[in-house]
């Protein structure tokens, strides 16, 4: 394949991912992700639940905010155990008494 051709080429793909709405993105990172980043950025490139399932997850993992207040107490709120009528007391029971 000539020079020509291949920058032919190159510029009809490039129109193609523009058409779709696809950018080219340089990202640095280990060289151990490499294929992790590759596959996500595959994944981002589809449409359909996936990868709206895939932002949704990236978003949240990235977001700065701080986890919501009440956190603890609306996941025992949500627990198995809400209205199985435990008996959680403890007996009072006084400790030793110790001289000083």
């Amino acid at each position: 394949m000539s020079k020509m051709a291949k920058q032919h080429a190159a510029g009809n793909g490039r129109e193609r991912r523009a058409q779709r709405g696809i950018k080219r993105f340089a990202v640095m990172a280990p060289e151990t992700d490499r294929s992790l980043i590759r596959a996500l950025a595959s994944r981002l490139a589809e449409d359909g639940p996936k990868a709206e399932h895939a932002r949704a997850t990236v978003r949240a993992l990235i977001a700065d905010e701080p986890s919501a207040r009440g956190g603890i107490l609306a996941a025992l709120r949500r627990s198995s155990l809400v209205g199985a009528g435990l008996d959680l007391s403890r007996p009072r029971i006084e400790g030793r008494k110790v001289a000083l």
